[in-house]
């Protein structure tokens, strides 16, 4: 877990439409630096520097989502996501989670490969159209005589 303090949260919608929290220690760079390719950014500065975690736990308290008496679930879910992802899952669900997997079947064996022949490797090693010199001398004096 990062403990990096931050003065500035808020959300934005990425190019692909999804809503994103976002912190920054500055307004107006990160500001800046959303609009090249963000839309509807929403950030205000926090009353102190905080951690993600509670950055969004900030927001969510003083309803940030509500803007003049209506609400944005897209917003409340963003930062709902936002708050899980940097909320410490408790250690029995983290063992939980491990357990949930399924064990690793052993790799099965190939069989051993048969040792290579002089005329696997010969047939290998040249091209399948390698033509003759004398094929190829042919086919030069045939377009030696086409009209240009």
């Amino acid at each position: 877990m990062s403990e990096k303090l931050f003065t500035v949260a808020g959300v934005s919608r990425t190019p692909k439409g999804e809503l994103k929290a976002r912190f920054a220690t500055d307004l107006v760079t990160r500001t800046k630096v959303l609009q090249k390719d963000q839309t509807d950014i929403d950030l205000i500065e926090l009353r102190e520097p905080m951690t993600k975690a509670a950055a969004v736990e900030f927001l969510l308290s003083i309803d940030f989502d509500d803007k003049n008496g209506v609400r944005n679930p897209e917003v409340r879910a963003a930062l709902e996501e936002a708050l899980e992802k940097r909320t410490p899952a408790p250690k029995a669900a983290k063992k939980e989670q491990k357990g949930n997997k399924e064990a690793k079947k052993p790799k099965k064996e190939k069989p051993a490969a048969a040792a290579p022949t002089l005329e696997t490797i010969r047939a290998k090693a040249a091209p399948k159209g390698t033509k003759s010199k004398a094929e190829i001398t042919a086919e030069l004096a045939d377009l030696e005589d086409a009209p240009f």
